[in-house]
């Protein structure tokens, strides 16, 4: 059974890159614009992996961050983000996400770290 994906991403640029390179690497890929559209999604089925950025409309990432670990503390997060900003990413493992990628990313190490995070679990 393919593995289910949640991607949390208000740029469409962005979107179309992940969903085409995720539904490419075979994953069910599902995209929320915006935060609340993904509380929403989150409350309704499950995921094997969340992928979220942390600048979102509505819900901020970081609510989306402490929701998921309050709700599905197994699911595996990667935020997605432009900051390089130590504290903020610093953040973001304190409240327990797996990885951070900085963007621009490369498809192929998002690919990697998608199939690190999925065999965790």
């Amino acid at each position: 059974m393919k593995k289910r994906i949640m991607v949390i991403e208000d740029n469409p640029m962005v979107v179309k890159s992940l969903e085409f390179k995720l539904s490419k690497d075979g994953y069910d890929v599902v995209v929320a614009e915006d935060g609340r559209t993904a509380m929403k999604l989150l409350s309704e089925s499950a995921f094997d992996l969340i992928l979220t950025d942390l600048m979102l409309p509505f819900v901020s990432g970081n609510e989306i961050i402490e929701f998921i670990k309050s709700e599905c503390p197994d699911v595996p997060i990667i935020v997605l983000s432009t900051s390089t900003q130590e504290d903020i990413i610093t953040e973001a493992f304190t409240m327990g996400v797996d990885d951070f990628i900085t963007k621009p990313f490369s498809p192929n190490e998002l690919s990697l770290r998608v199939k690190r995070s999925l065999a965790k679990v």
